[in-house]
């Protein structure tokens, strides 16, 4: 019996739970019921689990039998969060609470890290180390990873892990059951750009009589897209997209302030620190021109997801050992999607791979992609998924306790 097969057998229980999730979703940090259910799936499994303080996250180790004294440790990473999405499904297990959904699939990587921790506790007397199982609310916006690391998660299992996986599905763009990995950069960084400008309110009839910030704003968020051709490298590039626009109450009156707000996406330090000096001297200068004043506020948000080289030429070797051939495809370019899994990247060594997750018989060209209210997952992926990590976790352990005896 392999450990895909292990992870078959277990498909039915990992559905029901990846449903349950659906049905009942949490936003934000605190997630009580997520992580009942989540304590539930894990009970009488030999782990040694906390509990967070400032999230309801969980943080669950399971230690190895094949070693003696300090063991090495990985870890594996799965997100619980929702979205404040209204679902616009006809599935039988679609969302019962109003104005939350599990758009993103956050629900399916909780129950393949459930799957994984099942699978890796019948292995656990030939684990060579230890795993960190890293249940994480809050990734949609509230930085949930950063919560973790500072209350210990890469230092739960006693010593540093050594390396790190995480597993995203996708409800469109890739067929079902194909692995993505990319080395290097993965998904972009997002930043937050804030602008609000003010100038002197008056009648539609008379602009001359007031200081019109609308006008102003028009310009700024059309010169944003000229700047981006112009001071930015084609070959590092960076998307701004403004999102929210907001200005007046009537169409004949000009109104005092105007506001725009616009998520900015780079793939490189470089450019993030370039926009972060010229998106404000920009908006500055243009104000100026007008003769209104404007705030620019710039929050730096998640950094670049970076795939280590040699981590991902062994999630690659794994997934083409693990699953028929075919299965792993490399991406051409990175994601501008953004990632808080960046910042365990950032301080160890890891690798975020895909899952193609589209519903059978939709078209991965056109089906509703992450994030849409009609993005539906296809549950068939939950054992490829747990047995990925799982894999991943106990092969990646072999050569960690080899080097440190050596």
């Amino acid at each position: 019996m392999t450990l895909l097969d292990d992870a078959t057998a277990l498909a039915d229980e990992m559905t029901r739970l990846r449903r349950d999730l659906h049905r009942e979703p949490e936003i934000g940090l605190q997630l009580p019921r997520t992580q009942e259910r989540v304590l539930t799936a894990l009970d009488g499994l030999p782990l040694e689990i906390t509990l967070g303080t400032s999230s309801t996250s969980v943080t669950a180790v399971l230690r190895g039998g094949a070693t003696k004294g300090a063991a090495p440790a990985v870890l594996l990473r799965g997100d619980m969060d929702a979205l404040p999405v209204t679902e616009r499904t006809d599935l039988d297990h679609r969302s019962q609470v109003d104005g939350a959904m599990h758009a993103c699939g956050h629900d399916l990587h909780t129950a393949m890290l459930v799957g994984a921790a099942h699978l890796l506790a019948g292995q656990r007397d030939r684990l060579a180390g230890d795993v960190v199982l890293m249940f994480q609310p809050g990734e949609e916006g509230w930085d949930g990873a950063s919560h973790m690391i500072r209350e210990g998660v890469l230092e739960a299992a006693g010593s540093r892990v050594e390396a790190a996986y995480g597993l995203h599905v996708f409800s469109s763009l890739q067929p079902t059951g194909r692995f993505l990995t990319k080395p290097g950069p993965m998904l972009s960084a997002s930043d937050g750009l804030f602008v609000r400008v003010r100038g002197a309110g008056g009648h539609g009839s008379a602009p001359h009589l007031a200081k019109d910030p609308v006008s102003a704003v028009a310009e700024m968020v059309t010169a944003l897209q000229t700047m981006l051709t112009r001071q930015v490298d084609i070959f590092d590039p960076a998307v701004i997209t403004v999102g929210r626009l907001e200005a007046g109450t009537r169409r004949n009156v000009i109104p005092d302030t105007a506001s725009f707000e616009a998520t900015v996406r780079t793939f490189s330090e470089r450019t993030r620190e370039h926009l972060a000096t010229a998106l404000p001297r920009l908006l500055q200068g243009i104000a100026h021109a007008h003769g209104v004043e404007v705030e620019v506020r710039l929050e730096r948000e998640y950094p670049v997801t970076v795939n280590d080289i040699d981590e991902t030429a062994f999630a690659a070797e794994t997934i083409t050992e693990v699953f028929d051939e075919g299965r792993g495809a490399e991406l051409v370019h990175p994601l501008g999607a953004s990632e808080d899994f960046s910042r365990v990247l950032a301080e160890v060594p890891g690798s975020f791979i895909g899952l193609g997750a589209v519903p059978h018989g939709a078209d991965p060209a056109t089906a509703p992609y992450n994030h849409s209210p009609h993005a539906t997952f296809d549950d068939s992926v939950l054992p490829d998924g747990a047995t990925l990590l799982a894999e991943l976790a106990a092969r990646r352990l072999t050569p960690l306790t080899h080097r440190s005896t050596t």
